[in-house]
């Protein structure tokens, strides 16, 4: 039995919801992103008017080849996906964007935070996890892209460093439905707590 869910001075953490994984036709591109859209707009709304913390991640491809590519031979130099700065054209935009930056739909604002990675998870080698700290954030609710891959890796980081961590069901995606279900299973056994957006917005709204 899963012990109860207390929602504790919290910050919203949304992993990778950038233009290389959501737009239609990107290098990595993860359809379902694009369905988890209205659910980070309610969350990231509710958290700015609560004048809780926004925490944004970045995927940056290395500028130098590494182990990661083995399994996203897209970072190569060939598609430069995630090429911080490299400029890229999508089916659904008329105009080249930043491959690497945040979706437009939820982009950040003034007072947001921006965490830079060169790996899957979100506090291996950055400050993440101090400014966590420093703004005594308790509880940690992840959300984005993808599933399996750098949302889980991120929230694990988060459990190992000792704040209560919550992945919201419908607001992580995948392009593998099945490693998506496992992933949020299992997290739930022995990590933190898996719920709907629904369900955050409520507690939100009644903290």
């Amino acid at each position: 039995m899963a012990p109860l869910l207390e929602i504790d001075n919290p910050a919203l953490l949304i992993v990778d919801m950038q233009n290389d994984f959501v737009r239609p036709g990107a290098p990595l591109e993860v359809p379902d992103a694009r369905k988890t859209i209205a659910q980070h707009q309610s969350l990231i709304s509710i958290f700015r008017a609560a004048k809780r913390p926004v925490f944004y991640t970045k995927f940056l491809s290395t500028p130098y080849r590494s182990l990661l590519w083995n399994w996203s031979p897209e970072c190569e130099e060939e598609t430069k996906c995630c090429w911080k700065g490299h400029q890229r054209l999508y089916e659904d935009r008329n105009e080249s964007l930043d491959c690497a930056d945040i979706i437009s739909e939820i982009y950040p604002e003034n007072g947001d935070h921006i965490i830079e990675k060169f790996g899957y998870g979100a506090f291996h080698g950055t400050a993440l996890a101090d400014m966590l700290h420093a703004l005594e954030i308790e509880t940690v609710i992840v959300t984005g892209t993808v599933t399996q891959i750098c949302v889980e890796e991120t929230a694990r980081e988060s459990f190992h460093h000792g704040f209560k961590t919550i992945m919201v069901a419908d607001a992580v995606s995948s392009f593998a439905p099945n490693l998506h279900a496992a992933t949020l299973e299992n997290f739930a056994m022995k990590f933190g707590w898996v719920t709907s957006s629904d369900d955050i917005l409520t507690r939100m709204k009644h903290a």
